[in-house]
This record gives C-alpha cells, structure tokens and sequence, in this order.
C-alpha cells in the first residue's frame, strides 16, 4: 500500500504543499506573501499577492515552475518575481 499512497499523494499536490507562509511585504501598495513549496528536497517559487481590506481585498496565488536549492533563497527569488509581476501588470492582475 506504500506504492499506492505514494502515487495518491503525488497526485493529489500533496509533494508540493506550500509550508509556513512568510511575512508579508509591502510593495506599491500591495502586499507579497511568500509561501515556498517543497518539491522534492528543492523549493518552488509560489506567493499570494493581496490589496485591500474586508470586502474589496484582492487575491492573486501564483506558483512558477522555478526551483530552488534552499528555502531562502527562493524567498528571494519569489520577492522579486512577486515586485516585478506587479511592476508589469498592476491591478490588471486581479483580472
């Protein structure tokens, strides 16, 4: 049943649950949550990027396909990506 839960488990997403979410920064108005995923002994590059309060807060998950050796380092790389999606699309990315 190992093989069985193993496959289960792969599919389902669990392989790459996000771990404890980092603290939020604040960027041009909106905030950056990093959440890095493992994926393998690696991380995932994967954050929520929010604006606003109460019923007009926003919400946008993104995941890229970027692996990284350590935790910290893909916090980094997930801020800058994060900051450079907002820097490109602004409010259109809650479209």
């Amino acid at each position: 049943m190992g093989i069985l839960s193993s496959l289960k488990g792969l599919f389902a997403g669990t392989e790459s649950a996000p771990e404890k979410a980092e603290d939020t920064v604040e960027y041009k108005g909106f905030s950056i949550i990093p959440a890095p995923m493992k994926d393998g002994g690696q991380y995932r590059v994967a954050a929520s990027i929010t604006k606003g309060e109460g019923d007009e807060l926003k919400t946008h998950n993104f995941i890229r396909s970027d692996l990284m050796p350590n935790r910290d380092e893909c916090i980094e790389i997930t801020l800058r990506k994060a900051k450079l999606t907002i820097d490109q699309l602004g409010d259109t990315i809650f479209n």
